[in-house]
């Protein structure tokens, strides 16, 4: 096992570390790329690796760097790591024109949590952006970031769903990102512009994550709920490469992958494992539900081969970043709802 990871500067370092398929995928894939999107948890870590890659093949192409910046701060660390700031509300129609051109577009741009108060904006966020973005773009690669969300809860003994399953997902959220996925389906058949779509399950990042989320409340002696008892999980520097991966594959119409670890795990196991590792006692309520959004990876190992870092791997990790008092982003994943009210 490898060494804990004790600081945020270690942890950003190893989240965009690139990795071999990340880099042969860029080399046959040159041209500037455009993150849309980059404000969010995965954004930063995602560029910085295209950023490495890039310069690891001694490119002079750009990672351009798209968000409306609500965060502090945000725009400076992107110039600091190479990464080109470009502020933009992406549902503004003029403002999405004026964008620049890049021949790789990694749309990451989305809206989940507030979903039950505020439908009209994630129903926005989630389609009309991507109508937007899809027309400035329509001769680009385009790797659209989904989710196993798109999915129903599939039996927790049948494998999980496989991309050729017919959506039909529970609440407002999940069906705006099915309307994410049939907006870029309609303009890459009408455009013949190439795009990947990843439907990405729970990425693990020491300050957020299901893992996180679950080490945290054992760690506050607080009750884990394993009514929606189990997930897929990966962690988030693989996530990235995989991510880059997929324009290698974009296609049209879209090519679909899920994209997490291929073990479907136990909330409770889990639960279990991390009050060994916090040297607490675990407390359990709720029982499992026969379902859950679980995903059968089978095409993502044959396209992306094994991952390299394990479930073991991640636990160790986040048990000492928790113990140690490592820092959290405060975002839970709610990864216990099952009514897809967020």
């Amino acid at each position: 096992m490898e060494t804990p990871i004790t600081t945020v500067a270690e942890l950003e370092d190893r989240l965009s570390q690139p990795t071999a398929g990340a880099v042969e995928a860029l080399r046959g894939h040159p041209g500037d790329i455009a993150v849309l999107g980059i404000g969010g948890k995965m954004g930063l870590t995602l560029a910085r690796m295209a950023r490495r890659v890039m310069d690891h093949l001694g490119r002079k192409d750009r990672v351009l760097g798209m968000a409306r910046f609500s965060t502090p701060g945000l725009p400076a660390e992107l110039e600091r790591n190479g990464i080109v700031p470009i502020k933009c509300d992406l549902l503004n129609r003029a403002a999405v024109q004026n964008l620049p051109d890049a021949t790789n577009v990694i749309f990451m741009a989305g809206l989940k949590f507030g979903t039950t108060s505020g439908p009209e904006m994630t129903w926005a966020m989630n389609t009309v952006a991507p109508a937007l973005v899809a027309e400035r773009y329509a001769r680009s690669r385009i790797v659209v970031f989904s989710t196993g969300c798109v999915y129903p809860f599939a039996p927790v003994t049948g494998g999980g769903s496989r991309e050729e399953d017919e959506l039909g997902p529970p609440g407002d959220y999940a069906n705006s990102c099915v309307g994410r996925e049939r907006v870029f389906t309609y303009f890459s058949r009408k455009h013949g512009t190439p795009v990947a779509i990843d439907r990405l399950y729970y990425a693990i990042d020491l300050r957020y994550g299901v893992l996180q989320n679950i080490a945290e409340k054992v760690w506050r002696n607080e009750p884990v709920d394993v009514t929606n008892g189990y997930f897929n999980c990966i962690w988030q520097q693989e996530a990235n490469a995989h991510a880059l991966q997929c324009l290698a594959h974009a296609a049209s119409p879209p090519w679909i992958v899920n994209a997490t670890g291929p073990e479907i795990l136990s909330v409770r196991k889990i639960a279990t494992r991390l009050g060994e590792l916090l040297e607490r006692k675990v407390m359990i309520t709720g029982q499992e539900a026969p379902t859950a959004w679980i995903a059968n990876t089978g095409k993502a190992q044959r396209v992306f081969g094994p991952l390299a870092v394990g479930v073991e791997q991640m636990l160790l990790w986040t048990a000492h970043w928790v113990k140690q008092g490592g820092v959290s982003l405060n975002k839970p994943t709610h990864f216990e709802v099952r009514d897809g009210k967020f």
